[in-house]
């Protein structure tokens, strides 16, 4: 069973409100879900999101591929960027060439190199 992160439509004709739910992907959309991850409400203003980081975060690890519009909303409250951060902080620095990753004596520390890549992106785009 593959699980998908997605939105649950609720509330009354022409008054949305949506919980972001982990369900079976072949589901229909207002269907069977396995939990209730959090909620959002597109019609307060402003939008109401709220997530269950520890449970996302536990079904993302889990392989669970959120929709696009549960992958916006876990983008704004944070959720998604603590995901990437676990999963690829590894990856891009064992992807990147040795030439690009030159370590200068006393500058070895990550914090040295992500300042120094900061610099390096503001004088880009001046």
């Amino acid at each position: 069973m593959a699980v998908r992160i997605r939105l649950r439509r609720i509330g009354k004709k022409k008054q949305p409100q949506y919980r972001l739910v982990a369900a079976d992907s072949q589901g229909p959309r207002d269907g069977r879900f396995i939990e209730v991850i959090g909620q959002y409400d597109p019609r307060a203003e402003p939008s109401l999101m709220r997530v269950n980081e520890e449970r996302a975060l536990w079904w993302l690890r889990q392989g669970a591929q959120p929709s696009d519009r549960a992958r916006a909303i876990l983008m704004k409250t944070g959720v998604w960027e603590t995901f990437a951060g676990e999963s690829g902080s590894g990856r891009a620095e064992a992807a990147a060439p040795a030439e690009e990753v030159e370590e200068l004596p006393g500058e070895g520390s990550e914090e040295a190199r992500g300042e120094a890549e900061r610099a390096e992106g503001r004088e880009a785009e001046q």
